[in-house]
């Protein structure tokens, strides 16, 4: 999946108990928008992420 610096991730709970993480990606560190992301959460905290099969990328809206 390829994203660009101001696109959301949403990033999946995967069991009963985990919720979903919403992020912005900030910075790319990929090739052509590939992983990994640097990403701030909605909760303000920030990290180096490489999305595994459980995570989707929402284009802003313009």
């Amino acid at each position: 999946m390829n994203a660009v610096q101001g696109d959301r991730i949403i990033i999946h709970g995967r069991t009963v108990d985990s919720r979903d993480r919403h992020g912005e990606i900030v910075e790319v560190k990929g090739p052509h928008g590939d992983p990994p992301y640097v990403v701030r959460f909605d909760d303000g905290h920030e990290s180096v992420v490489f999305p595994g099969g459980d995570f989707s990328i929402e284009k802003p809206s313009s």
